[in-house]
């Protein structure tokens, strides 16, 4: 008897990534009770959105932080009422935790998720489930409840790009510019060019200085 199957379009843009997702579901997939199939990988905002309404998926596996205006976009922007939209991202921050939910996504997991775990996600997303890792959600209770000031931080990330907001993040919590290179698949150059433009644009001056900022705001 086959089995029930679930489709997914997978959105972010960083290819290793997508292929990393798509081996991890091949093997989670063969031991699950339903069937998760990939019909499409997309890298950017125009390219999520053309690819979810190709093909209607059941859920998308969708990056927060996209060229071409972040995950929150391809929600606003897609014409497929069914589809639900599950956030996959190296981001655990609470406004883009937040932000994500508010644009419409039914769950925010994080990129440490293994692969079985990523399927169940998945399964229950396509039911109609929330789901987030315990200090996820308790971003979103918080922020319903009023303890968070979304606004408030989101006036100082507004100066940040994308992908200055990733290095800022990691570079808070203790990477080494090796390691954040290696998370975020670029060279050790660049993560010093965006540390320095993330330090002028907060006018601060070191990472002990960034990371009580980062700290203080609960970005971490």
């Amino acid at each position: 008897m086959a089995r029930p199957e679930i489709t997914v379009v997978l959105v972010d843009d960083h290819a290793m990534f997508r292929r990393g997702v798509r081996a991890e579901l091949v093997e989670a997939d063969k031991a699950a009770p339903v069937a998760v199939r990939v019909l499409a990988e997309a890298a950017d905002v125009a390219e999520g959105v053309a690819a979810v309404d190709r093909h209607l998926p059941d859920v998308v596996l969708l990056d927060v932080h996209l060229p071409g205006g972040g995950g929150v976009e391809v929600m606003r922007r897609s014409q497929a009422p069914a589809t639900r939209f599950l956030a996959l991202s190296v981001s655990d921050a609470a406004e883009d935790v937040i932000g994500t939910i508010r644009g419409g996504a039914r769950g925010y997991v994080t990129k440490t998720i293994t692969g079985t775990e990523l399927v169940a996600a998945i399964v229950r997303v396509s039911e109609g489930d929330a789901v987030f890792s315990p200090r996820l959600a308790g971003f979103v209770l918080d922020a319903f409840a009023g303890s968070i000031e979304v606004a408030a931080v989101d006036e100082d990330l507004d100066r940040l790009t994308e992908r200055e907001r990733e290095v800022m993040r990691l570079i808070a919590r203790g990477y080494a510019y090796k390691e954040v290179a290696k998370e975020l698949f670029i060279s050790i150059k660049t993560v010093e060019t965006h540390m320095s433009s993330v330090l002028r644009k907060l006018q601060l001056s070191s990472r002990h200085e960034l990371t009580r900022w980062a700290s203080d705001r609960r970005l971490l």
